[in-house]
């Protein structure tokens, strides 16, 4: 018996259109180039059956229920060509967003509420194979100085058998283009609430609450409600320049904006039109003094929480 090594493995991921019905992703056009990769193959819920009985003991239990989550990274880049589709697409799109291409300009993802895409995902593990149906999820993006921009999705799924399935050949990553690091050179505008100081660190949170249910007649996975949230760690100003504390103590709602990349076909550019600062924390940074905050990101006009341009 020989065994599985974590190295030889392969995620697949593509649009569903149906629920309940795979959609059959392939190593020649749906292979994700990602990383982190940590299945939990049966996630489930047990009833006790706590009988009476003249002595101490276990009871057992019964299994209620049963689905399967997975969480991984994928690095924050562009689709090589401005107006091409990046290829983590339908994983975003499977967090909650809307996917607006205009040829040869740009590609845009806005959270929406209703008509959610969910995605089929097939996980290889050498000579294993987990599928992954009605996959629905939360979205993260994280920015930090010195650092690769990563995406980090979690996605929960309905339960399939795990199989004893080797890795289909002819992966193909092509569509995936080389990320830049985030630094002063490739980040090149950023601004919250119209200041434009140094930052250190900057994340987002879809904050989507992502509910399996299992009753007579359905299962399903669905996003039930959605609360942005982020943070952002920058070196601290003087109050002229920018009084943080008093904006926190006003609750005033500010635009964000960072675009990050150069080079068209590899830009990506978030916006946040209502962002809230909270609970400011003074740190330390090699010596310098740094400011945190926690962000509260609102809709303006609904379903605008955030929006992605990939350019």
């Amino acid at each position: 018996m020989t065994a599985k090594l974590m190295k030889q493995a392969l995620l697949l991921v593509k649009i569903q259109p149906i629920a309940g019905t795979d959609s059959n992703p392939t190593a020649a056009l749906n292979a994700i180039l990602c990383k982190g990769v940590t299945p939990q193959p049966l996630v489930a819920n047990f009833a006790e059956r706590d009988n009476i009985r003249p002595y101490f003991g276990q009871n057992g239990k019964v299994l209620t229920d049963m689905h399967s989550e997975s969480e991984f990274e994928v690095e924050l880049a562009g689709a090589g060509v401005a107006g091409t589709a990046p290829k983590w697409g339908p994983l975003i799109r499977a967090c909650g967003f809307a996917e607006t291409i205009t040829a040869s300009t740009d590609v845009k993802y806005n959270p929406i509420t209703a008509n959610q895409e969910m995605v089929t995902g097939y996980y290889f593990i050498d000579g294993l194979r987990f599928k992954m149906l009605d996959c629905k999820g939360n979205g993260q993006i994280t920015m930090n100085a010195k650092g690769i921009p990563m995406l980090k999705f979690k996605l929960t799924v309905l339960y399939s058998p795990v199989t004893d399935t080797p890795i289909p050949a002819g992966t193909d990553y092509s569509g995936f283009t080389e990320p830049v690091a985030v630094n002063k050179l490739n980040t090149p505008t950023w601004s919250l609430h119209g200041y434009a100081g140094a930052v250190e660190s900057l994340s987002f949170d879809c904050g989507n609450e992502v509910v399996y249910r299992n009753l007579i007649g359905r299962e399903s996975v669905s996003i039930r409600d959605r609360k942005m949230t982020g943070s952002i760690s920058m070196e601290m100003t003087s109050v002229a320049e920018k009084d943080w504390f008093a904006t926190v103590i006003a609750n005033t709602k500010g635009a964000l904006q960072i675009v990050h990349g150069t080079v068209a076909g590899n830009i990506i550019q978030i916006d946040a039109p209502k962002v809230q600062l909270t609970d400011p924390q003074i740190s330390d940074s090699e010596g310098i003094v740094m400011l945190g905050a926690n962000l509260a990101l609102e809709p303006d006009e609904g379903n605008d929480d955030i929006l992605i341009t990939v350019k």
